[in-house]
């Protein structure tokens, strides 16, 4: 895996646009041996992926916030190196983790190895290779050391391309809540905000409480930094 992790390194730096980094990401998983490959970015309560996964694994994923019970993103929140998974069931396992298990080794999910980094300002990002075979990642002579330098480049090569997300967290803003963020981000206060919206200042406050819980952040700056940088205003 050493080697592997310096040839993603080099394929993509050479990559210069979406498709080329999924198909990079794509042929370098099936020549480690696995079958899909994930990459995760985590911010407050939302995520965005760039995956291989089957589409409608990714969406019932997302649809049902699993990213809050999976048992791989909730370890790689925990601990700065790079491990490996399987999932087996175990008789510790809730009701809802079997079933979450169970649903992934459908899609042919049954182990894996995982690299989380953190990546500022409260985020992490992770990178995924899953395998079909449930004991397959046991078998990968992981370096931690090696894996997370070479994730950290290629997490930054593709922040920096701005790569289009095959998957992100559902969103769902009234349009008074999506204004008052937007004139906040212009510099309005709330009263201002009331004052041109012909409204009242606690309606304004109510807004922007409900545009803060979708984002799942606690302050008004922290709701319109995100909602800019998700393109949401």
């Amino acid at each position: 895996m050493n080697q592997w992790f310096e040839r993603l390194t080099e394929q993509m730096a050479l990559a210069r646009d979406d498709a080329a980094v999924n198909s990079t990401l794509q042929r370098l998983t099936c020549e480690a041996g696995f079958c899909f490959f994930a990459y995760l970015n985590l911010q407050a309560e939302t995520q965005t992926a760039i995956s291989s996964y089957p589409e409608e694994w990714q969406g019932r994923y997302f649809e049902k916030s699993y990213a809050l019970l999976d048992p791989v993103v909730l370890n790689a929140k925990t601990r700065a190196e790079a491990f490996a998974w399987s999932n087996v069931a175990t008789p510790r396992l809730s009701k809802e983790r079997r079933a979450f298990y169970g649903e992934a080794a459908e899609f042919g999910i049954r182990s894996g190895i995982s690299i989380p980094i953190k990546t500022g300002f409260g985020r992490m990002a992770m990178l995924t290779l899953a395998s079909s075979k449930a004991s397959f990642a046991d078998e990968c002579d992981l370096d931690p050391v090696i894996a997370a330098a070479s994730f950290g480049q290629v997490h930054c090569r593709m922040e920096a391309m701005r790569m289009r997300p095959t998957w992100k967290t559902d969103i769902r803003m009234k349009p008074d809540e999506l204004t008052c963020l937007r004139w906040s981000a212009e510099g309005k206060s709330m009263r201002d905000i009331a004052v041109i919206e012909n409204t009242t200042y606690s309606n304004v406050a109510f807004f922007i409480r409900n545009a803060k819980a979708a984002l799942g952040v606690s302050t008004l700056p922290q709701a319109t930094a995100l909602a800019k940088e998700l393109g949401l205003i």
